[in-house]
C-alpha cells in the first residue's frame, strides 16, 4: 500500500506552494497527487518531480471526484496528507453576480471539500493529516464578498467538528486561515479586473510559499485552528470582541 499526499487546487496559488513545500519536507509520502483542471499546468508542474502524480479533475462536479476516489481505490492507496486548496470567490453584491457564481463557489468551496473528505476517510488513519485553507474573510460578515466569506465560514466549523469526531482515530484536521495571499486569486475574483489588493487588505498581503511551510508545521503540530500572520491574529481577536454590526459600520 502506497502512502501518498493529494493536494487539491494544485496547478496554481497556494495549492502548487504546498506541492512545493511538501516535497522538501521530510514526511513527504512517497507520491504527491496534484489534482485541478488546468491538465497542461498539472503536467508542467510534473516536470518538476517524478514524485508527482497529475490528476485532471473538475472537483465542483461528482464526477470530478469520482475520479479523485475511484484513483485512490484502485491503487489502494493510503492518504496521509489531503489538503484541500482547491477554491474560489467572486467579488461583487449578490444582486450583480450570476446566480452560477454563486452556486460555483458554495459547490467547490463546501460541497466539494466536505464530500472529498467524506469519500478519503476511509483510506486514511493513525499519522494521516487534513488540511482546509479557511480564511479571515469567515470572522465577520463581508459585503460585496458575502458568499466567499460565509462559505469559509462552513469551512472553519465543518474543520472543527472533523476534527472532534476524529479524535481518538490519530488523523488530524486543520483549519488554515490567511488573509490575502499573493496568488491569482484577486484576478479571477474580480474576472481580471484587477490582481491588485485594494484598502487596508493591501497591506496584509501574504507569501504563499511562507504560507505553505508554517500551515504544514501547524498541522504536524496538531492545530485544529491556523491563523497566519500577525495582523490576522490580531483580527481573529477583534473579531471576536467587536459584534458584527459594529464591524460593518466602521468598515464599510
Amino acid at each position: 500500500m502506497a502512502d501518498i499526499a493529494i493536494i487539491t487546487g494544485a496547478s496554481s496559488g497556494i495549492g502548487r506552494s504546498f506541492v512545493k513545500a511538501l516535497l522538501s519536507s521530510e514526511d513527504c509520502p512517497g507520491k504527491v497527487w496534484v489534482v485541478a483542471r488546468r491538465a497542461d499546468r498539472l503536467e508542467e508542474l510534473a516536470k518538476s518531480s517524478d514524485r508527482i502524480v497529475p490528476v485532471v479533475a473538475d472537483l465542483s462536479t461528482p464526477e470530478g471526484i469520482n475520479i479523485v476516489t475511484a484513483k485512490v481505490k484502485d491503487e489502494n492507496a493510503s492518504v496521509r496528507y489531503l489538503i484541500n486548496s482547491a477554491g474560489m470567490g467572486k467579488r461583487g453584491r449578490i444582486a450583480d453576480r450570476p446566480s452560477k457564481d454563486i452556486s460555483d463557489v458554495i459547490l467547490l468551496n463546501c460541497t466539494a471539500l466536505s464530500v472529498l473528505t467524506r469519500d478519503l476517510l476511509p483510506y486514511m488513519s493513525q499519522g494521516s493529516r487534513i488540511i482546509n485553507i479557511g480564511s479571515t474573510a469567515a470572522f465577520m460578515p463581508q459585503p460585496d464578498f458575502a458568499v466567499y466569506s460565509a462559505s469559509k465560514s462552513y469551512v472553519i466549523f465543518f474543520g472543527r467538528a472533523l476534527a472532534r469526531e476524529l479524535k481518538n482515530t490519530g488523523i488530524t484536521v486543520t483549519t488554515v486561515c490567511p488573509g490575502p495571499v499573493n496568488t491569482e486569486f484577486n484576478s479571477l475574483a474580480t474576472d481580471g479586473a484587477t490582481s491588485e489588493f485594494k484598502g487596508f487588505r493591501k497591506f496584509f498581503v501574504a507569501d504563499a510559499d511562507k504560507l505553505s511551510k508554517a500551515s504544514l508545521k501547524a498541522a504536524r503540530r496538531g492545530r485544529t485552528l491556523y491563523v497566519h500572520g500577525f495582523s490576522q491574529k490580531a483580527f481573529h481577536l477583534a473579531s471576536k470582541i467587536i459584534p458584527a454590526g459594529l464591524f460593518l459600520k466602521i468598515l464599510y
